[in-house]
């Protein structure tokens, strides 16, 4: 990799971090200027050339990334999380392929839109245009790193980055990679940095600098995102909780819920798509609870039931459940713990949804189409889904090539954020000659 395009990320030891944190802004305020400006083809080059390096130079990430891991194990991370923080030959192609699916996405900037004559004569419509700079803060997942900053570049944005201390030396890497491909199209390099220091006062110092970023967009825990909900002053693009469900329905084809109720869960424990809440119609809670009880105890994981979901799954010899607390409904495990209730029916669901979710993401698995529509319209959620596991509720699944984040807010974007949540609408007017009269 050409060291000669980088400014100096490999150390930490940054006297003053508010001034480092300024700079870093400074030059992302000006860098947006030439990205905002720049072709698609100078802006696919650069993402062309990133996909390359990663895939050139795996060794270089796996071995920054070692160093991330055997810290993290010397002090106690969790597997869930050690999960998310691993980048293996898989996780490091899924990131090369993210970046060129945002390739051969149409790109978005200077598109005009709803163009409509007015009776004076002037046509008037919108433009699609860069939010500017867009600060991201994140913990565990270094792949983070390329999905956001593929995201801005396409979008014609400033990107700074400002990733966990638990996976400092892989973010390091994946910027230079970055970096290196913004050169190489001609691009600015400071339109992507990496904050260059794990003090936690560099968080606060990017919540506060309204007069560079644009956005912020926290994706972390709860602790981090309500401490930047106390602090900032810059818009934020968010979601605090993944307490997710899935509902089988009393329409449900048993096989089908049984294999998406079971990907849900275990596919991965520590995502915030991954299902923390099962619900059960109760017509079919003994064709499918004994089933997917037996899957879950071989697997591992803790059963929090309702009395009636307990009394179920132990009359079909499924040991070690417990009985569920309130508490448990409202909780994000990121673990091998379920919480499971019995309920009558459709509606009975979306109530326990809308009432202890977190309007992320929420499946219903039936063949019953006026179920369906009714859970589709009535659940409060940025994706609600039919009949498929609701892991498949990111970014690079609906075709957005990766995500910024998921937002369950319900201004300017909800869902996975992809390169349209990344811009804003301007109006333009059209005329010829024409003057307003009264």
């Amino acid at each position: 990799m050409n060291s000669a395009v980088v400014r100096s990320i490999e150390s930490d030891n940054v006297g003053d971090v508010i001034g480092h944190v300024r700079q870093i802004g400074r030059a992302a305020r000006e860098a947006s200027v030439a990205m905002s400006a720049a072709d698609s083809r100078s802006k696919d080059q650069a993402l062309l050339k990133i996909a390359q390096l990663l895939r050139q130079h795996p060794h270089h990430v796996k071995q920054a990334n070692a160093i991330d891991l055997e810290r993290a194990r010397k002090s106690g991370v969790q597997s869930a999380l050690l999960d998310r923080l691993t980048l293996d030959d898989d996780a490091i192609e899924q990131m090369a392929l993210g970046v060129e699916q945002v390739v051969r996405l149409p790109d978005p900037i200077g598109e005009i839109t709803e163009l409509k004559p007015r009776p004076s004569g002037i046509k008037v419509g919108r433009m699609r245009v860069p939010l500017g700079v867009i600060a991201i803060v994140y913990e565990s997942r270094p792949n983070v790193t390329v999905d956001a900053a593929a995201l801005c570049i396409k979008s014609g944005n400033s990107a700074i980055l400002r990733g966990g201390s638990e996976a400092i030396e892989s973010n390091r890497v994946l910027a230079r990679i970055v970096r290196e491909g913004l050169s190489d199209a001609g691009l600015p390099v400071d339109a992507v940095q990496l904050v260059n220091t794990t003090d936690r006062a560099a968080v606060g110092a990017l919540a506060q600098m309204i007069e560079y970023v644009d956005l912020l967009v926290p994706r972390g825990g709860r602790g981090l995102i309500e401490r930047l909900m106390r602090e900032s002053r810059v818009p934020m693009l968010k979601h605090l909780d993944g307490i997710c469900h899935v509902y089988i329905d009393g329409a449900a084809d048993i096989d089908k819920a049984i294999a998406i109720a079971d990907n849900a869960k275990t596919q991965r424990y520590g995502t915030c798509n991954t299902m923390e809440t099962l619900l059960v119609a109760q017509s079919v809670a003994a064709k499918v609870l004994p089933a997917l009880g037996r899957i879950y105890q071989s697997k591992g994981v803790e059963l929090r039931c309702c009395p009636e979901s307990r009394e179920i799954l132990e009359a079909a010899g499924v040991t070690g459940v417990v009985d569920a607390v309130d508490e448990d409904w409202r909780t994000e495990y990121l673990a091998p713990i379920l919480s499971i209730s019995t309920l009558p029916g459709v509606e009975d669901a979306i109530s326990h949804i809308n009432t202890f979710g977190s309007k992320h993401t929420d499946a219903i698995v039936t063949e019953n189409y006026a179920n369906a529509m009714r859970f589709l319209r009535e659940v409060d959620a940025a994706s609600v889904i039919v009949n498929a596991s609701r892991r498949i509720a990111d970014g690079y699944e609906y075709g957005l090539g990766a995500e910024i984040g998921i937002s369950n807010d319900k201004l300017h974007a909800r869902g996975p954020v992809g390169l349209e949540g990344l811009t804003s609408l301007k109006y333009v007017v059209f005329g010829n000659g024409e003057v307003r009269s009264g």
